[in-house]
């Protein structure tokens, strides 16, 4: 049994509109940093946070369809993490 098809719009598990919009949305948030200097942090965590968004939206609503993909973002968000520990060791 082989899993549906996906549409072409579709990469890598992710919905073609998700990390566009991740994306902008950070551009918008650094832009108001200029204006408000002490909130920049925001626009620079969120776009650090969006590929990770992008892994656990693969993980999650792929497992069923691609579990293979899914493991292969879990593992993804495993190694991150661990570089995160370290980093903390160090």
């Amino acid at each position: 049994m082989s899993a549906e098809p996906r549409p072409d719009t579709e990469l890598a598990g992710l919905p073609a509109w998700l990390y566009p919009l991740g994306f902008w949305v950070g551009v918008v948030l650094l832009a108001l940093g200029l204006l408000v200097p002490s909130a920049v942090w925001v626009g620079v965590v969120w776009v650090a946070a969006v590929p990770v968004l992008a892994a656990l939206w693969v993980a999650l609503s792929g497992w069923r369809t691609d579990r293979r993909l899914s493991v292969a973002a879990l593992l993804a968000l495993a190694g991150l993490g661990l570089v995160v520990m370290v980093r903390q060791l160090l």
